[in-house]
């Protein structure tokens, strides 16, 4: 079945879906913090700010950016994508966690070496605008809408796996560390139901890498270096080679997949007001030399998924916790950063691996409980999972169209009411 909604259809689409409102979020959040939304808070924070940060560092090392550049980067896409999962957080009491999109800075760091950095600045500002305007439009919330959840979940379901598959792969690469926190998990799993079993895992894991050698601090130095502010320039090459094709990654890779991970935990997701204010930050960063701050698919999935308490309407804490860490870890990114490099990438992978065990599973059994979009969402699934790249657009949005084409051909009859 498709994905629906109360609104009538003959009705325009709302800018800014309302929500509860930040003075009941703010109400609620200390009857909602507790050591599962904090646990998972944490773990999206150390997932966020980890290898992805990594990616930020080597794109701005093949573009040639200065330290300066560099620590600027970092800041405005963490500070503002934390702000970004607070406001979003206290104003839906939703777990919608903001960050920057992954695939858009691997795009971005081979289009860095063909542009002026000014240049690639009006790149970035040109994105948000596109983004902004999609939001603004509506459009991205009726075509979110109307594609079927079993093709949405299949969707989510193959972009995610690849991090299921860290929990095999960490462990076969540092089978002491990985194992010792594997097991932990295991056992907490077992003892208690009121404790994350990823925190047992995350404290085991950290106390095993510092015995054996795990950290790696040699030759850390540390210094301050303060935020930049660019003045962005612009040309026809840089916004075919990295504006468009950023603003798509936004919509159709980070957004996609927050809205399925979303839905297949029962949130009704505000997506036009996702997409707004992912172009309201594309905008506001692009002045700080970031590439965007926008809605993050894995850490909201790792703030919406079981791990963050069975409580539902409480899990939106675990966003407000990664959105002020985040935030701090942007404020701070040039005294952070060489403790990111010290933490055991094996350990981090594990950790997301088993975060993501709970909207893994909530996936694949909405995909394909039901006997409708069957080959549609198997597309979507293989599609999605091949991380292929086309047109320099990042596999879930290609999961989605080939899946709903596929759907089309093979199965219209299950697009009738």
């Amino acid at each position: 079945m498709a994905l629906s909604t109360n609104a009538v259809p003959s009705k325009k689409e709302p800018i800014w879906e309302k929500g509860p409102g930040f003075s009941e979020g703010l109400r609620d959040l200390w009857s909602k913090l507790n050591v599962n939304t904090v646990t998972a808070g944490i773990v999206a924070t150390i997932f966020g700010c980890t290898g992805p940060a990594l990616i930020i560092m080597n794109a701005a090392q093949n573009g040639k950016l200065t330290d300066a550049q560099t620590i600027s980067w970092l800041f405005s896409v963490y500070f503002f994508g934390g702000l970004i999962g607070i406001i979003l957080g206290l104003y839906y009491k939703m777990p919608i966690n903001g960050a920057w999109s992954i695939p858009g800075a691997v795009m971005v760091a081979s289009a860095l070496p063909l542009f002026p950095f000014n240049e690639a600045v009006g790149a970035y500002l040109i994105a948000g605008i596109l983004v902004l305007l999609l939001g603004v439009s509506g459009l991205i919330g009726k075509a979110m809408r109307w594609i079927p959840l079993p093709i949405v979940m299949a969707m989510i379901a193959g972009a995610m796996f690849r991090f299921g598959l860290g929990i095999v792969t960490s462990t076969q690469k540092a089978p002491i560390i990985a194992g010792a926190a594997l097991i932990a998990y295991f056992a907490g799993q077992r003892l208690t139901k009121k404790i994350s079993p990823i925190l047992w895992s995350l404290i085991v894991g950290v106390i095993v890498a510092f015995f054996v050698g795990g950290f790696k601090f040699a030759d850390v130095k540390i210094t301050w270096i303060p935020p930049q502010f660019f003045v962005p320039s612009f040309s026809v090459g840089a916004l075919f080679a990295i504006a468009i094709p950023l603003a798509v990654l936004v919509i159709g890779a980070e957004n996609a997949q927050a809205y399925g991970v979303l839905t297949a935990q029962g949130y009704k997701a505000p997506i036009n007001a996702m997409t707004v204010i992912s172009g309201i930050g594309g905008i506001v960063t692009s002045f700080f030399g970031g590439h965007n701050a926008n809605i993050a698919g894995p850490m909201t999935a790792i703030c919406s998924s079981e791990e963050a308490g069975p409580d539902k309407s409480g899990r939106y804490a675990a966003t407000i916790v990664n959105g002020i860490t985040f935030g701090s870890f942007g404020l701070f990114a040039s005294v952070a950063v060489p403790f990111v490099k010290a933490l055991p990438s094996d350990l981090v992978s594990l950790l997301a691996g088993l975060a993501m065990i709970g909207v893994l599973l909530s996936a694949f059994e909405q995909a394909f409980s039901s006997r409708k979009f069957r080959y549609g969402a198997f597309f979507a699934l293989v599609v999605a999972m091949s991380g292929i790249t086309l047109l320099k657009i990042s596999a879930p949005f290609w999961s989605l169209v080939i899946g709903v084409i596929v759907s089309l051909i093979m199965e219209p009859q299950d697009f009738e009411r």
